[in-house]
């Protein structure tokens, strides 16, 4: 199977645009062949087993699941983060939250004491439902002065973050953990700073949403039930107001239809700083508070 050949496959159940630039990348991740090389036929010298490879990725990629798993790998802030079925595609909304932190982590102080409450020390850092690691394994490369553990409740998505930490030459430290049951996690430790991308899509939702996603993806990492849709992070913000250090602040990924609704919750818990932040589409995509 050929670059073309693949891509005009594709374009049965993706646009063209899209058909082409998955192809790409299939060819480039796999067999290391860039779109110059494409363009210069190096696709049709490729070995017979390499051929038969080319075909099974096209049989995939043509019932939708989604191409990061067929290549085992997605790109998130610089990191080539391997991804399966037990673990989400990191997206690009995740990306920008981890920018935010980063931002304000690096952040000096202000003699302007409105600037000053924005700083973030973060010596602890605790990302609860990491998943693949990409958040943990982020902001360990970015911030090295400090300390990132990293939670879960599935064995399979933390053997995957344990991976990604060793490809990246970070140190995290990886726990199974339940974030609706920390009543056993002893309070020794102080976080600076708590950041999750918990499970926030309600069932309800799910007509609105793509094949590829939930065909594929795991649901016990995204959704939630309709009748409570903020367990998760009512759960986190009541473990926060225990484990934070005072001063210390809670980062989350939201559902945007929630973000007035967790805005209020936080202030019924005494967080203050509360500020949502919209992403590169427009939606309140992320909250944090302030303890």
């Amino acid at each position: 199977m050929t670059y073309n050949e693949m891509w005009r496959k594709l374009s049965k159940v993706y646009d063209e645009g899209e058909a082409k630039a998955i192809a790409r990348l299939a060819y480039e991740v796999r067999f290391g062949l860039t779109f110059t090389d494409l363009c210069l036929g190096k696709d049709t010298q490729l070995s017979a087993d390499d051929q038969a490879q080319a075909a099974e990725i096209c049989s995939r990629l043509l019932l939708q699941e989604p191409v990061q798993y067929v290549l085992g790998q997605a790109e998130f802030c610089g990191h080539t983060i391997m991804v399966n079925e037990h673990v989400l595609i990191p997206r690009p909304e995740t990306e920008e939250l981890c920018r935010w932190i980063i931002s304000n982590g690096r952040q000096q102080t202000n003699t302007d004491s409105q600037e000053k409450s924005a700083v973030v020390r973060c010596k602890r850092i605790l990302d609860i439902g990491t998943g693949s690691g990409c958040i943990a394994v982020t902001l360990a490369a970015a911030l090295p002065q400090a300390e990132v553990t990293a939670w879960d409740i599935s064995a399979e998505a933390l053997q995957v973050a344990r991976e990604n930490a060793r490809r990246s030459g970070v140190p995290v430290t990886f726990q199974q953990v339940d974030m609706l049951n920390t009543h056993h996690v002893p309070l020794s430790t102080q976080w600076e700073l708590i950041v999750s991308n918990p499970p926030y899509i309600c069932y309800k939702e799910r007509a609105m949403m793509e094949s590829n996603v939930l065909d594929h993806e795991p649901h016990t990492a995204l959704f939630v039930p309709d009748d409570d849709p903020l367990q998760f992070y009512r759960a986190i913000a009541e473990y926060g107001q225990k484990a934070l250090k005072v001063g210390g602040w809670l980062y989350f990924e939201i559902n945007p239809l929630y973000a007035d609704e967790l805005t209020d919750m936080f202030c019924a818990m005494s967080y203050h700083d509360i500020e949502t932040k919209e992403d590169q589409y427009g939606k309140q995509r992320m909250i944090r508070a302030k303890r």
